[in-house]
């Protein structure tokens, strides 16, 4: 289904567009970054908050060492507080996400992942390499999400196309 090569470039993909997300946000006052929007997890701030959360739990059941975060899906958008502390977060947990892909090899995305999914309520099982795949999908998903809300908001979005990632754009 995919490859650790796959891996590595969504890894390095969503590094780029979460560094450009701050970029472009930096400086645009918390009180903008909260304001509810109508998104399923409100705000622009709360739906960049529910993406990491996302990594964070995904990242725990592919590797030990990452530890899975604190609350569960319906406390993901108030995961921080401030642009600030999502930033710190989010370079954390990018570095951990691209050391994770940098060592995968093809027998790492064979057989199941089991686990409990706390918003489904039961036990669940997948195979590795589509709950993987899905991971990347999912922050792709709510970076749309936020790309629109930031549109909506009257702000400059950043560029999102993998192609123009700069090590593909040159």
């Amino acid at each position: 289904m995919i490859t650790p090569d796959y891996c590595r470039t969504m890894a390095r993909y969503n590094a780029w567009q979460n560094q450009q997300l701050f970029d472009a946000l930096e400086t645009v006052p918390l009180e903008t970054l909260t304001q509810g929007r109508g998104a399923f997890f409100g705000s622009i701030l709360g739906t960049l908050n529910h993406v990491l959360w996302g990594d964070q739990i995904w990242m725990s059941r592919f590797d030990p060492s990452v530890q899975p975060p604190d609350g569960g899906i319906v406390d993901s958008a108030a995961l921080y507080p401030t642009l600030g502390a999502w930033s710190a977060a989010r370079f954390h947990m990018d570095g951990k996400i691209r050391h994770w892909a940098e060592t995968l090899r093809a027998l790492n995305l064979t057989g199941q992942l089991h686990w409990h999914s706390a918003a489904a309520g039961r036990e669940m099982s997948a195979p590795i390499s589509l709950c993987v795949a899905h991971m990347f999908n999912h922050q792709t998903h709510h970076r749309g999400q936020v790309h629109a809300m930031i549109t909506a908001a009257g702000l400059t979005a950043p560029v999102t196309d993998l192609f123009l990632m700069p090590e593909f754009a040159e």
